[in-house]
């Protein structure tokens, strides 16, 4: 059952809210008793201007629970907000993020679908910004790079504009910006846009970092091609399917010809952090999982790339403009290696291995591997971009993934992965050189 189904009615009585807000105070709960008395005198507000109704004091409200986690309460204020203003997107958006962490996927993308049918700008700005940066979205919820270590609030102000719901005509519409930052980074959820995002592209005179017609290079079946010739560079062959429409399709022929041998891995197309990744051993297997598959999928080859002590590693280094910075390394007795999933924090020697490759990645891969990494980076020729790769036993870098939707958050203070956020910071701080590097010289759009 959905959340606004297994609500109670909206109640509009303002009086209703006033007599909740004496029984939470009465109870000891003073935040729940402001968070009622806000509500009635939003609704007075209402009463006495309909149509020019702005809840946006009870939508503070809503998001406070929002980032609580107490998403309950939080669905309730919001649905309420959105009985006085029934436009007011984000009340919308975050109703989405809530279906979508209780995992009701079709709920969650008709909110967001009805928060960009009313708006498609999104301004967010905190008063000492030197910059403003218009960030190119997918309305759709994925997809996007994840942008907030990279374009922190305290010097840009960020302008979202989810350019999948926006028409061509109001590009001109838009507010003043600095430079343009396409974050519509997974290649396979952009190639629908990419008309639309060549010419947004083709019309403004803003710097525009990760170009579509770049970002497009990167879809996972192109990866072989993009870094062939490369020296001490291997990757794994893999082709694009789409769903066999005929039961007997002879899969194993089609395979041959595309020189893929079991085991293979499948994936969805568009899927990040092993959503729906499956090795699949024998011909029997990859036929069930197909027939269950919808859409697309990738087929690649598996390589066993276990190091000499039984381990999988898996490393990540970020590219700004090119320069690769060390992020992190995931230590795994298991092929699928994910940093959430390889139980780092458990391990002190595997926690030590990260430290001693961030703190120097020459050292721990070596200058035959750092160089090979080097000239990646320069062949995506990205202005962000990441790579997951791992060092084979004779020297040469396996590349898992090279792409822009690569991670890069930081971690607690107080947490034991602190020991991260130095290096983010030297990413961050990289990613802000480039944006001043080439904003240098330029006028504002009036």
């Amino acid at each position: 059952m959905s959340i606004e189904e297994s609500r109670a009615p909206a109640r509009l009585d303002p009086e209703f809210y006033r007599r909740q807000a004496d029984v939470c105070r009465t109870a000891g709960d003073e935040l729940a008793a402001l968070a009622h008395l806000i509500a009635a005198q939003t609704l007075d507000a209402s009463a006495e201007q309909p149509s020019g109704a702005q809840p946006r004091n009870l939508c503070d409200v809503a998001t406070g629970y929002f980032m609580k986690g107490d998403y309950e309460t939080a669905a309730h204020w919001y649905r309420l907000v959105l009985d006085i203003a029934p436009d007011t997107a984000v009340a919308w958006l975050n109703l989405a993020a809530i279906h979508a962490e209780q995992d009701n996927p079709h709920e969650a993308a008709a909110c967001r679908e009805r928060a960009y049918k009313s708006q498609r700008v999104f301004i967010e700005q905190t008063g000492g910004e030197t910059r403003r940066v218009l960030i190119l979205c997918s309305g759709s919820g994925t997809g996007n790079v994840p942008f907030a270590a990279l374009l922190p609030g305290t010097v840009n102000c960020r302008i979202k504009y989810a350019i999948d719901y926006a028409l061509d005509e109001e590009d001109a519409n838009l507010p003043p910006f600095d430079l343009v930052f396409n974050a519509l980074g997974d290649p396979d959820i952009a190639k629908p846009l990419a008309g639309r995002l060549a010419r947004f592209e083709s019309r403004t005179s803003r710097p525009v970092l990760n170009r579509s017609a770049v970002v497009a290079r990167t879809r996972r079946h192109c990866l072989t091609e993009l870094l062939h010739g490369l020296t001490d560079v291997v990757s794994a062959r893999c082709v694009l399917g789409n769903k066999p429409t005929v039961a007997d399709d002879p899969l194993a022929f089609r395979l041959a010809g595309n020189g893929l041998t079991l085991p293979l891995l499948l994936r969805p197309v568009a899927s990040h952090g092993g959503d729906g990744l499956v090795r699949c051993e024998d011909i029997d297997t990859l036929n069930a999982h197909l027939r269950v598959m919808d859409g697309s999928y990738y087929l690649s080859a598996f390589h066993d790339t276990r190091d000499a002590d039984g381990f999988y590693r898996k490393y990540r280094m970020i590219f700004i403009d090119g320069e690769p910075f060390a992020y992190h390394l995931a230590i795994s007795s298991h092929w699928m290696v994910h940093y959430y999933s390889a139980n780092m924090e458990a391990y002190a020697w595997k926690l030590d291995e990260e430290r001693r490759f961030l703190a120097d990645p020459r050292g721990t891969i070596g200058d035959r591997a750092l160089r090979a990494i080097a000239n990646i980076g320069e062949r995506l020729a990205l202005d962000y971009a990441g790579i997951d790769f791992t060092i084979l036993q004779d020297g040469r870098v396996f590349v898992f993934e090279a792409n822009a939707t690569m991670l890069v958050h930081y971690e607690r203070d107080d947490g034991p992965l602190k020991h991260k956020n130095d290096h983010v910071q030297r990413i961050v701080a990289a990613f802000e050189q480039m944006m001043i590097r080439r904003t240098a010289s330029r006028a504002r759009l009036p």
